[in-house]
C-alpha cells in the first residue's frame, strides 16, 4: 500500500492550481459544516448551562413545561410533600419569569430571564453567587450575569470599577450588589439571580407558593433513579419527576425536536458535505480524464480496475486530509469572532473535530468512488 502512494501523490501535485482549488474547496466545505455543528452545540449547551449549574439530584416541573422558555407554574406543596419520603434530605423551590431590564444608559428595554431562590441556600453551582448571595436579603437587589449581552449596558464593568449601580426591572427600581457568571443562550440574552422575595415584589402577579422548577437532594447513599421512580409513584400525576440528566436532556430534546432551529443546523451540515462531495467529485473527475490514456495504460500492461480505484481513493484521502488542515484553522477563527459577537459558548470540541474529519475523509471516498466509474471506459485498443 506504501509504494502505491507516491503515485496518487504525484498525479495530485502534478498541476499546482488545481490541487489549492480542490483543497480551497473542501476546506470551504469543512468549514460550512464546523459552523452549523458549532451553533448547534452551542444552542444546545447555553441552553443547558443552567441546569448543569443546579447543585441537586431531582428536579419537579410542571408536566404542561416544556423548556424554560415556556415554564408552567405548581404548587410548592408538591415539592415540599417530596420531604415525607426518608431517602429525601432536602428540596428547594424556584422562580423564574421573563421582564423588561431598562438599559440605565441609553433607556433602551430587552427581554432578561430572572431567577428567585431562596438567599440562604446556595442551589447554583455558578461563580459569583456563594460569595453575594446573602446580600439578596436587601429589598430590590439582584445579582448581575456579567456574561449578559451588550444591549443591557455596561453593568459588568461599571459594577467593577467600584460604581453603584441601578436600573429599572419591570418599572420596579432594583439594586445590583453582586455579579455572577452563567452565560447567555437562545432563550435568554441576560440573567439575574434575586431572592424569592423580591422575585414576588417585581412580578406583582405573581403567586406566593407557585413555583416554577423544584430542585431536590437526596440523602448520601440513596440511589437517584430509585428516589426519582418512588416520587413519581408518590406524587400527584400533573408533576414531572426528572434527575438532573433527564432535566439537562429535556431541554436539549426540546430545541432539537420542536424548533426548527436544530433541523436548519443539521440541514446545513448536510450541503455543506454534499457540497464538498461535488467539487471533490469534479477535481477527480477531471484528473482521471486528463490522464485517461495513462490510466489505460497501467491497464494495458496488466493492472486491475482494483488496483486503479485504490490510485483514486488514495488521492482522494490525502485531498481529505489537505484540504482539512485549512478548514479547521479558519474555523477555530471564526469561532474566535462568532464568541465575541454572540457570546454564546462556541468551542471546537474534540468529538466534533473527529466527527468532520470522519465526514470529510467520507466525502473524498464518495467522490472518488464515482470519478473512478470513468476508468471502466478506459480501453487500450479505443485510446490508441
Amino acid at each position: 500500500m506504501n509504494q502505491k502512494i507516491p503515485l496518487a501523490w504525484l498525479q495530485m501535485t502534478r498541476d499546482k492550481t488545481r490541487l489549492a482549488v480542490a483543497l480551497a474547496g473542501i476546506g470551504f466545505a469543512d468549514i460550512l459544516m464546523f459552523t452549523q455543528l458549532g451553533f448547534r452545540d452551542a444552542l444546545y449547551y447555553s441552553n443547558v448551562q443552567f441546569h448543569s449549574s443546579l447543585q441537586g439530584d431531582i428536579v419537579l416541573i410542571n408536566r404542561q413545561s416544556n423548556a424554560i422558555l415556556s415554564m408552567k407554574s405548581f404548587s410548592q406543596r408538591r415539592l415540599y410533600k417530596a420531604l415525607d419520603l426518608p431517602t429525601v434530605q432536602s428540596v428547594h423551590p424556584i422562580y423564574l419569569d421573563y421582564t423588561i431590564w431598562k438599559n440605565p444608559d441609553t433607556g433602551r428595554t430587552r427581554t432578561i430571564l430572572i431567577y428567585g431562590i431562596n438567599p440562604e441556600v446556595n442551589i447554583f453551582n455558578l461563580p459569583g453567587v456563594q460569595e453575594n448571595l446573602d446580600k439578596l436579603n436587601l429589598p430590590d437587589t439582584v445579582l448581575f450575569d456579567r456574561s449578559s449581552r451588550q444591549e443591557y449596558g455596561p453593568i459588568a464593568a461599571n459594577f467593577d470599577k467600584g460604581q453603584n449601580i441601578t436600573a429599572e426591572v419591570r418599572r420596579r427600581k432594583i439594586k445590583v450588589v453582586g455579579l455572577f457568571t452563567l452565560g447567555t443562550s437562545f432563550g435568554a440574552d441576560g440573567n439575574l439571580i434575586t431572592s424569592d422575595v423580591n422575585f414576588l415584589r417585581i412580578f406583582t402577579n405573581r403567586q406566593r407558593g407557585l413555583v416554577d422548577i423544584g430542585v431536590i437532594k437526596v440523602k448520601p447513599g440513596a440511589n437517584v433513579n430509585a428516589v426519582a421512580q418512588d416520587l413519581r409513584n408518590y406524587l400527584p400525576q400533573d408533576i414531572n419527576v426528572l434527575t438532573k440528566q433527564e432535566f439537562i436532556d429535556f431541554e436539549r430534546h426540546y430545541w432539537a425536536s420542536s424548533t426548527a432551529i436544530g433541523f436548519i443546523f443539521s440541514l446545513g451540515t448536510i450541503m455543506g458535505f454534499i457540497v464538498g462531495t461535488v467539487i471533490v467529485y469534479q477535481i477527480l473527475y477531471t484528473e482521471v480524464s486528463d490522464h485517461l490514456s495513462e490510466y489505460a495504460t497501467l491497464k494495458a500492461i496488466g493492472y486491475t480496475q482494483k488496483y486503479l480505484l485504490i490510485v483514486i481513493l488514495q488521492e482522494a484521502l490525502l485531498l481529505a486530509c489537505l484540504g482539512y488542515l485549512p478548514g479547521w484553522f479558519f474555523t477555530m477563527l471564526m469561532y474566535q469572532k462568532a464568541k465575541e459577537a454572540t457570546l454564546l459558548p462556541i468551542f471546537m470540541s474534540f468529538e466534533r473535530a473527529i466527527t468532520v474529519l470522519i465526514l470529510t475523509m467520507i466525502m473524498c471516498f464518495i467522490s472518488g468512488a464515482i470519478a473512478v466509474r470513468k476508468l471502466r471506459s478506459a480501453d487500450p485498443a479505443d485510446i490508441f
